[in-house]
């Protein structure tokens, strides 16, 4: 499931010669996140936010909505990672609400969508909510891509790993490219075609587990999932949607502790279906997790 350097093509940059020249912020703009790497951006500071900074550093350009519910997913993994990065990048927040034009002269035609800022120039990020992993693997690309451009980053240090291996496998590419279009279901297919090859291939079966996650649940509105799960404790179709929602919110401990606590005092076909649910959701996060280690634990305590 890791990105392809193809997904960061400086020469494919996105044409700006349709943006105008910034004016000056306007009264009353939205404060600044409190994270100091992480900014909110309009169209009035577009130009010094995002491409006067990416002269410097790479900006991801995180474009969302109140609305949004896949955006939830991801913008909170995002901005995690852009304060673990510590300057390494930034990230910047635009609400397609507030920016109809910016998003109108970027094309931004579905959401989350993120480009990168490299060198001025915007670069093809990806479309759809992608799993902490594949999102610090696209980070490695953008920064051996700052590196090749000539930013040095924080410090001058350049950053010491190059892209990984492009993959050639058809099934992985074609589901990688599902993916980014946000076509779960195209990727789940493409995934258990390459099974059929390779059974128990560990990428299949990671990218297969998370591309069926989102096909399940990128447009639930996760307020009203939990809602419903409370409401019905016994019912096991609320409780693995439920489930789903928590790890795609990164509350993987919630989500393992009721998928557990359901096996416990249940029996027969629903037992067995909270079971298998949770053993998908451990496929598609990293194995090494501790939560994860721990959660295979606790649900071979519950069974036995």
């Amino acid at each position: 499931m890791s990105m392809r350097p193809t997904d960061i093509n400086i020469a494919g940059a996105i044409d700006l010669s349709a943006l105008r020249a910034p004016a000056a912020p306007p009264a009353g703009a939205a404060p600044a996140s409190p994270n100091a790497h992480v900014l909110d951006v309009t169209e009035a500071t577009f130009e010094t936010e995002v491409l006067q900074r990416s002269l410097q550093v790479p900006v991801l350009i995180d474009f969302w909505a109140e609305w949004c519910g896949p955006c939830k997913q991801l913008s909170p993994v995002l901005e995690k990672l852009a304060e673990e990065g510590a300057g390494a990048w930034v990230l910047a927040k635009i609400d397609v609400d507030s920016n109809q034009a910016l998003a109108g002269q970027l094309q931004i035609q579905s959401i989350p969508t993120v480009l990168l800022a490299l060198g001025g120039r915007l670069i093809q990020g990806f479309t759809g909510a992608l799993p902490e992993r594949d999102l610090r693997a696209f980070l490695e690309q953008v920064l051996a891509a700052a590196e090749q451009a000539g930013l040095a980053g924080p410090g001058g240090v350049p950053a010491e790993d190059g892209p990984p291996p492009v993959p050639t496998d058809p099934d992985i590419v074609a589901a990688e490219d599902a993916m980014g279009e946000g076509d779960y279901a195209a990727a789940v297919a493409a995934y258990e075609s390459l099974l059929v090859r390779k059974p128990n291939d560990p990428e299949a079966v990671a990218g297969k587990a998370w591309a069926g996650l989102l096909q399940r649940s990128g447009e639930a509105d996760p307020e009203a999932v939990l809602t419903r799960a409370q409401a019905a404790p016994d019912d096991v179709a609320a409780q693995t949607a439920a489930a789903d929602v928590e790890v795609l919110s990164e509350r993987i401990d919630e989500a393992i502790a009721r998928l557990v606590a359901y096996v416990r005092r249940s029996a027969g076909d629903e037992r067995d279906a909270a079971r298998l649910h949770l053993l998908g959701l451990f496929d598609a996060l990293d194995p090494e997790d501790p939560r994860i280690v721990t959660g295979r634990r606790a649900l071979s305590n519950a069974l036995f």
